[in-house]
């Protein structure tokens, strides 16, 4: 069957783009139950250290091989350390924090609260226009976390469930700061280019303050540990950010971010399916209703181009 008078069908970049988008919410989203399991091993900066370790030799052996391997421009110098500092460092360690207290479905949906930060963020910080579709897109969110956190479906008095949910929500405020520096920001060099500096950065950065912070455990090395290592630090680091990045040229930017929605779905599963985790009726509908927020919030580019579209 032909596709219909006046639109051109897929090309071969823009399904390319789909699969790698596909790709990277399977990544990122399995990636996330893996991060539980090491925890189990590793504290929160060893763990985010060591993969950032595999994934800073895989990043540069990709960029390398690419073609595009070169020394950050000055200019974007401030956007490589605000990018390490508050997402690389702050977000990681901060929801790695959490995740040693909070079930990983859970703790995924609060990290992907992020978007509902940008939002009153790029109002005041960017002067971006907080139109009623984007604030309709935060109360949903919200509205989401009130389940999440209603004393019939969370303990209150469990402090260290209190502390490790706030401290997610604040890596959550981290990611978006970074998100709003990015936005900011004029760039030199594609941001991919970036990463694998960014990576060497927030790695010695990281094996620093475990050194002084969290002593290197005790570990009893063994195929599953290592092989749970490696896909967090080449599938779950490395490809998934070169997988975003050259899926964003080849799909519109509503899109990447819409599928993108996937992975917290994907964590969720998985958590339910591996790790026995409990799927409850509360973190059902925070997921409808902080994911549904976030998309609402997405789709306004693409509404206000179709609008200037019009004859």
């Amino acid at each position: 069957m032909s596709p219909p008078a006046g639109r051109a069908s897929p090309g071969p970049e823009h399904r390319r783009g789909v699969v790698l988008l596909v790709a990277v919410v399977l990544a990122w989203g399995l990636v996330w139950p893996v991060n539980k399991v090491l925890l189990e091993t590793f504290p929160p900066l060893w763990m985010a250290a060591l993969r950032y370790a595999i994934g800073t030799v895989a990043l540069f052996g990709l960029a390398a091989g690419l073609g595009r391997l070169a020394l950050p421009f000055r200019e974007d110098v401030p956007v490589l350390l605000s990018i390490t500092l508050l997402h690389l460092v702050g977000f990681v360690v901060l929801s790695a924090t959490g995740l040693q207290y909070v079930p990983t479905g859970r703790s995924v949906v609060l990290a992907y609260t992020t978007p509902l930060w940008v939002t009153p963020g790029s109002r005041l910080f960017l002067g971006e226009r907080l139109t009623a579709r984007r604030i309709v897109g935060v109360i949903a969110g919200l509205a989401g976390l009130v389940f999440l956190f209603n004393p019939r479906a969370f303990d209150w008095t469990d402090r260290r469930a209190v502390f490790g949910n706030l401290i997610i929500l604040a890596s959550a405020l981290l990611w978006a700061g970074s998100i709003l520096h990015i936005r900011g920001h004029r760039w030199r060099a594609t941001p991919f280019a970036l990463v694998p500096w960014e990576m060497l950065l927030a790695t010695a950065i990281l094996t620093a303050l475990g050194w002084v912070f969290a002593p290197f455990p005790s570990v009893r090395w063994d195929g599953r540990l290592v092989g749970l290592l490696l896909y967090a630090g080449i599938p779950g680091t490395a490809f998934a950010y070169w997988a975003i990045a050259t899926a964003s040229r080849h799909l519109p930017a509503v899109t990447t971010s819409l599928g993108s929605l996937g992975t917290p779905v994907v964590s969720v599963l998985v958590a339910t399916l591996w790790l026995g985790e409990r799927l409850t009726v509360s973190l059902v509908v925070a997921i409808v209703l902080i994911l549904g927020g976030v998309a609402v919030g997405a789709t306004e580019g693409r509404l206000a181009a179709r609008r200037l579209a019009r004859p």
